[in-house]
């Protein structure tokens, strides 16, 4: 693989690159430049995380190191009880293994790190507390606005959060960090303040956010916005059926969205076609070799929401199989964890 089309396929499905300039210098001088998405352990993971999954294995194509940041102390900064961080920790890790291997990735260059194992670290609190003196309450809270969950009598700790994930680009040792759109403010935070420490500034990579069942941003609070990565084949199907999906309308449409950044993506990559039965009574099969053409026979009414969704959901059962697999033993931590 050349330069180009790993800078290619870094780039697809991203919705922001700082700077495309900067990532090409990166690809051009380093041989194993590394990359790493962090993730706060708040809620159950969902189908939405195929999004960032798919794009670390993407990283990991374009022959880069790549981490996955599973914040405690950031969940905890969040509002999850300090008490059942270990569970969610073991949940996140056990599930997030599976989604990998359910997409067929290659994940030798691949690691997990705990964020607690080095944000206790003395150098570390000592950055924290320097990097609290150049930062003023507004721009901490401003920061965090679309992440953290401030509320209407917002904790101290909220203000902490964006601090700390700055500095996990420096002391988790990567080029590169990448996030959902909602992290840019965060993200650009990290640019504008690491320096104040002597710390160089990292690429940001940032992905769009997919909508959920419900028309609007998939949520793990939300129960009716997402299919949870342990959901049952009939919950599956039950929840796919009920989702906002109005025949010719491609905005807001989550199954579309999914379709789009997640299944036609895999499809694209083993050379398969996405397949859409239907009675001879109806038309027959339909196959699409790229998701505009899906979307095309959508908004044209060719292809009816309903064929639509049985497609999609017999592609997420296929997905989840490998969870489906382990189940009791995933819910089992899960339980402990979220109760």
């Amino acid at each position: 693989m050349n330069l180009e089309q790993r800078f290619q396929l870094i780039k697809r499905n991203t919705q922001e690159i700082v700077t495309e300039g900067e990532l090409k210098n990166l690809l051009k001088q380093k041989k194993k430049p590394s990359v790493y998405l962090g993730w706060s352990i708040t809620g159950r993971p969902h189908i939405g995380y195929y999004v960032p999954v798919l794009k670390l294995a993407d990283f990991l194509k374009a022959g880069f190191k790549v981490k996955l940041l599973l914040a405690d102390i950031h969940g905890a900064l969040d509002n999850t009880p300090w008490n059942v961080l270990e569970q969610r920790f073991q949940h996140y890790k056990n599930t997030i293994m599976l989604m990998f291997k359910s997409i067929g990735a290659d994940i030798k260059e691949f690691e997990i790190v705990k964020g607690s194992d080095f944000q206790l670290e003395k150098e570390y609190i000592l950055d924290f507390f320097k990097l609290a003196t150049y930062t003023s309450i507004n721009d901490a809270r401003r920061a965090g606005s679309e992440v953290v969950k401030f509320g209407d009598n917002p904790k101290l700790s909220g203000l902490m959060y964006p601090l700390m994930q700055a500095l996990d680009e420096e002391y988790l040792g990567v080029d590169i960090q990448y996030g959902g759109i909602d992290q840019r403010k965060i993200l650009m935070f990290a640019r504008e303040n690491l320096g104040k420490l002597g710390y160089k500034p990292r690429i940001e990579v940032m992905t769009p956010l997919i909508s959920g069942l419900i028309g609007k941003k998939m949520s793990a609070s939300d129960p009716k916005s997402k299919i949870d990565l342990l959901d049952t084949p009939e919950e599956v199907i039950n929840k796919v059926q009920g989702a906002y999906c109005p025949e010719g309308i491609a905005e807001d449409n989550g199954i579309l969205a999914f379709l789009k950044y997640v299944i036609m993506t895999l499809k694209k990559d083993i050379n398969q076609l996405f397949i859409v039965e239907r009675p001879e009574k109806f038309g027959g099969k339909l196959t699409f070799g790229t998701y505009e053409a899906v979307e095309q026979a959508f908004i044209s009414k060719k292809l009816h929401p309903l064929d639509l969704k049985n497609a999609v959901a017999k592609e997420i059962n296929n997905l989840l199989e490998p969870l489906q697999k382990q189940k009791d033993k995933l819910e089992k931590i899960a339980k402990l964890g979220y109760g």
